[in-house]
């Protein structure tokens, strides 16, 4: 009980600060229609529930069988089976992500079909699958992750010049959705399980991290090689009307839910089949065991009809609403001010920013605070929103100008700062990508698209969740740069201090200072 009361503080925190926004938003310079404003309050409550049980049973049922399966994996000391069983998972687990679903709904939607949801939802789960893969042999081979990411961000730079914007915009978009709440905590346990079964428990302890960043290139690399064969190669679309004001309250959910519980068995059915034949052949749990796992899976279930329910149900439509109406007045600064706060609130209340706050200030030691990683993340989703706005507002900025020297930058960084924040960082970019940016803060960036003449909906409209998503990897490695400098800072401090005393001891600590110095995988100061 006191878990599931710690996990609805958690979606109170991320869901509530939206809902307040718009109440203010309404009473003040954008009213909404009263079944809209209705459907949105519905939906927010709705939300509230359906993400705290789904999270409280992902806890309960998903973690368990990921650690499982990485530990059998490894176990199995076969790459024939470590390969096999990854891309199949990996396929599955980002085909029951509800975040990748609800993107995908919303470029069919936006697209008139030209970009059909199914086939989205496809060609980012194979690729997820196929880094994934690579990924989990990565940590069994003790490849650095600068490596990879160096040549993941090479593929997808060579092959963004064959690419038209909106296939662009919509791939960054992907890799960020597709690390929400199923894939996450799967992929942390299942790299959590592979490296902890090496003896060096430095190694393990940096392995653990980087997995999820991988996995989310995969989502790139597959809309990209599925745009170069789409026709034309370019996308046109227009935002759908809502219809929830001429529609009966209780006929928009109703309507809704049977097609919802059914989607939502068909994601998570593979994942069940998975577990059976695991359980079967490997795992041998204990009834006990079972029955938890079951009824975390179930809990999962419910809480994923419930949410995505009051996503549908009117939370989204109310998001593009706000953007179109704030982007009708005659100032800008209203859109843009409620675009940086968006990403200042929504990104504090992400229950996985809480966790990698935690993470970065043990592993440093407590050398770089929690509140500092706070103000790095909130400044940069922050401003992520807000660069966004602020580009479809101005025809002359492209996504791909932030882009492409952000990701090379973060490239960049990778090779100056240790291997820890590499994985970290990177795995940061997927965490700050959570459910209310993929929902509220994207419906709201395609208002703006909408409204505004100059804008392409397919090509401005789509791209903000790719820089949500890159913002807070630059910053986690300033982080880490900033601990690598404390660091060398205390020991030169303490160089300095032995020198003053003067002998043979000095000139001692001075050679191991240096060792641990350039050992970028040691990130514990000595």
């Amino acid at each position: 009980m006191n878990e599931l009361t710690g996990k609805l503080k958690e979606v109170l925190a991320s869901v509530l600060p939206i809902t307040f926004i718009v109440l203010i938003l309404h009473f003040t310079v954008s009213p909404l229609e009263a079944n809209l404003i209705y459907a949105f309050l519905i939906g927010s409550a709705l939300v509230i529930i359906g993400l705290t049980i789904f999270l409280f049973g992902i806890d309960q049922g998903l973690e368990p069988i990921g650690h499982g399966v990485g530990n059998t994996l490894t176990q199995s000391n076969r790459y024939a089976v470590i390969i096999t069983v990854s891309l199949i998972l990996g396929f599955f687990i980002s085909y029951a992500e509800p975040d990748i679903h609800i993107l995908a709904k919303q470029v069919d939607s936006v697209t008139s079909g030209q970009f059909n949801n199914t086939l989205m939802v496809i060609a980012v789960s194979v690729g997820l699958g196929t880094m994934m893969t690579l990924g989990m042999l990565r940590i069994l081979k003790n490849i650095r992750l600068k490596y990879v990411f160096t040549g993941a961000y090479g593929l997808i730079f060579i092959l963004s010049l064959f690419s038209s914007f909106d296939f662009l915009a919509i791939a960054f978009d992907a890799s960020g959705a597709t690390t929400g709440a199923i894939t996450v905590p799967f992929m942390l346990a299942l790299a959590a399980g592979v490296s902890s079964l090496k003896k060096d428990s430095k190694l393990s302890e940096a392995d653990s991290f980087g997995l999820v960043g991988i996995s989310s290139t995969g989502a790139i690399l597959g809309v990209l090689i599925v745009g170069l064969f789409i026709e034309n190669g370019k996308l046109n679309g227009v935002l759908p009307e809502a219809d929830i004001t001429s529609t009966n309250l209780l006929n928009t959910y109703v309507s809704k839910l049977f097609r919802i519980a059914w989607e939502s068995f068909l994601t998570l059915l593979p994942i069940i089949i998975a577990y059976i034949i695991f359980q079967i052949f490997f795992f041998k749990h204990k009834k006990n065991k079972v029955i938890d796992i079951a009824r975390g899976l179930v809990l999962t279930y419910i809480g994923l009809v419930v949410f995505l329910l009051g996503v549908n149900g009117g939370f989204m439509e109310v998001g593009a609403r706000l953007g179109i109406q704030l982007a009708s007045l005659d100032s800008s600064v209203p859109v843009l001010f409620v675009a940086l706060i968006l990403g200042l609130t929504t990104v504090l209340a992400e229950p996985a920013v809480h966790v990698l706050t935690h993470q970065v200030e043990e592993v440093t030691g407590g050398s770089v605070k929690r509140t500092l990683v706070f103000i790095f993340f909130s400044i940069a989703v922050g401003m992520s929103i807000f660069m966004s706005a602020l580009r479809i507002l101005i025809p002359g900025i492209q996504l791909w100008m932030y882009l492409l020297p952000g990701f090379g930058l973060a490239v960049i960084l990778a090779y100056f700062v240790p291997d820890l924040f590499v994985g970290m960082a990177f795995d940061a970019g997927g965490v700050a990508s959570g459910p209310m940016t993929a929902t509220f803060s994207l419906a709201f960036v395609q208002g703006i698209a909408e409204q505004i003449p100059t804008a392409d909906v397919v090509a401005d409209g789509f791209g903000m969740i790719a820089i949500v998503a890159m913002m807070p990897v630059i910053a986690v490695e300033l982080l880490g740069a900033l601990y690598q400098a404390k660091l060398r800072k205390a020991s030169n401090a303490a160089i300095s201090k032995e020198r003053s005393i003067g002998g043979n001891h000095g000139e001692e600590i001075e050679r191991l200072s240096h060792r641990t110095d350039v050992s970028e995988n040691d990130t514990h100061p000595k």
